[in-house]
């Protein structure tokens, strides 16, 4: 690593790079990004890493979730307290099922880019540039859209900013305060078979805070009940920005990538011996992995053994992403490869990315029981093989969009067009997303050891 530099990675092939029609305009746009301040701070860094290393030893479980792909569009105070709202909602009940702490990690303030299979799309006879997300081109389906635009980057870099602005806000200003608890149900969540688990989980809380208020433990002399710790993570898919947000760090002298707490690698980019792996080898971020079922366990201890050669507890999540079909036949092999390694990683799902397919009517959709199908799996195997199934990776919203198909909230394929917002995949509504959390709930208690049971009079 002696010779490593943030800006190393152009001397590997790179894959996912947009085609900038202006390179000196790129050039510039990056040496600008270059001088901004930091988005995150390497303390934070390091705190993340340290929660998830609580994760990896099966004390704590990680909840990693949000927008597929960040767009400009959305960018309302509403919409990312939404939100940041069905989030702790979600956390409440893991944390509530689970009876450890939950590592909540957004999707969010950085999650721009996409990558694409393909670099061109065809419509109704013309090509043009595929969406890359907003950083890189517009959705829109015009040549001047389509076309690349340097000065994505720096409307990324600020509408970031803004967002961890209010998200921090949120999570140390109050709102997030456990008296609270009934407050942040979504309005239309009400109608939800889920809901009255929901109040039941927040009248339990509701009780034990009265009981801690009893003994002088009140919101206002104890943080973690009206605060939380809130961390941000994207796919860092274009490393011209990354690099461009790469600082030392003047307490370590470590490098840290500061456009998010934790960044991962592709199913797309994850090469061993390419550019984006070159780059995450040299920061000190936690960092993810996706795992699909083209991951092979040789490159996967290549990948280990590049990224994390001192096996750090907290550096490497592993988030497998196979589809409800295929998670059977490739998750054991993985587990059974990291297990004979005796390599310490997080275990997460991302049950999304494998179950995608297209409706009858044009729009791509995930079924939502084949979501569920998929986490129950990954619980299931794990259980098997004796290893901690640590966390879930989700794509949702706490929007009332019609994107995934199932659920209570009785989202149909013909029912899809309704409200199906995304600029990329498919999201789970706020509904699907707590259903979700009192499944994976139910699962974490499955986990737990039995307590050890006494008779009368012991």
């Amino acid at each position: 690593m002696s010779t490593w530099t943030p800006a190393s990675w152009r001397e590997k092939p790179v894959s996912q790079v947009p085609a900038y029609p202006d390179e000196a305009a790129l050039r510039e746009a990056e040496r600008q990004l270059s001088t901004f301040p930091p988005l995150v701070f390497a303390g934070e860094a390091r705190d993340l890493k340290t929660k998830l290393a609580d994760v990896a030893h099966g004390r704590a479980f990680l909840l990693q979730g949000g927008d597929c792909a960040e767009s400009f569009a959305e960018h309302g105070a509403d919409h990312i307290r939404d939100f940041f709202r069905v989030f702790l909602q979600m956390a409440v009940v893991l944390t509530h099922g689970a009876s450890k702490p939950v590592v909540k990690v957004g999707r969010v303030a950085g999650q721009f880019a996409k990558p694409r299979s393909s670099d061109t799309e065809i419509v109704d006879g013309i090509e043009l540039p595929s969406y890359r997300g907003d950083i890189i081109n517009g959705i829109d389906f015009t040549p001047e859209a389509r076309t690349p635009s340097p000065d994505r980057l720096l409307q990324a870099y600020r509408q970031s900013a803004a967002t961890l602005n209010l998200l921090r806000a949120f999570a140390s200003g109050g709102y997030a305060d456990l008296t609270r608890i009934h407050d942040w149900t979504v309005g239309f969540m009400k109608g939800s078979n889920w809901y009255p688990r929901y109040e039941e989980v927040a009248r339990k809380i509701d009780d034990a805070i009265d009981f801690m208020r009893a003994l002088d433990l009140t919101p206002d002399n104890t943080p973690a009940l009206r605060q939380t710790s809130f961390f941000t993570s994207h796919e860092a898919l274009l490393l011209g920005y990354e690099e461009a947000l790469t600082r030392r760090d003047s307490i370590t002298n470590d490098w840290y990538a500061t456009s998010g707490h934790m960044i991962w690698i592709g199913d797309r980019t994850r090469q061993p011996d390419g550019a984006h792996v070159e780059y995450f080898a040299g920061i000190r971020n936690p960092i993810g992995i996706k795992c699909g079922p083209s991951l092979a366990g040789d490159d996967l201890l290549r990948l280990l053994d590049r990224l994390n050669p001192q096996d750090e507890a907290g550096r490497i999540t592993l988030i497998g992403r196979f589809g409800a079909e295929k998670v059977h036949e490739h998750l054991p092999r993985l587990i059974e490869t990291v297990q004979k390694a005796g390599r310490t990683v997080v275990w997460c799902c991302d049950p999304m990315h494998g179950n995608t397919i297209k409706a009858s009517s044009g729009f791509k959709t995930r079924p939502f029981d084949k979501v569920l199908s998929e986490v129950r799996a990954f619980f299931e195997l794990h259980r098997e093989m004796g290893t901690y199934a640590g966390g879930v990776h989700v794509e949702m919203t706490g929007d009332d969009v019609t994107e995934c198909v199932g659920g209570v909230s009785a989202v149909t394929e013909a029912t899809l067009s309704d409200r199906y917002h995304t600029h990329c995949d498919p999201r789970l509504n706020a509904s699907q997303a707590l259903e979700l959390a009192f499944l994976v709930a139910e699962e974490i208690g499955a986990q737990k050891p039995e307590r050890p049971r006494y008779a009368a009079g012991e």
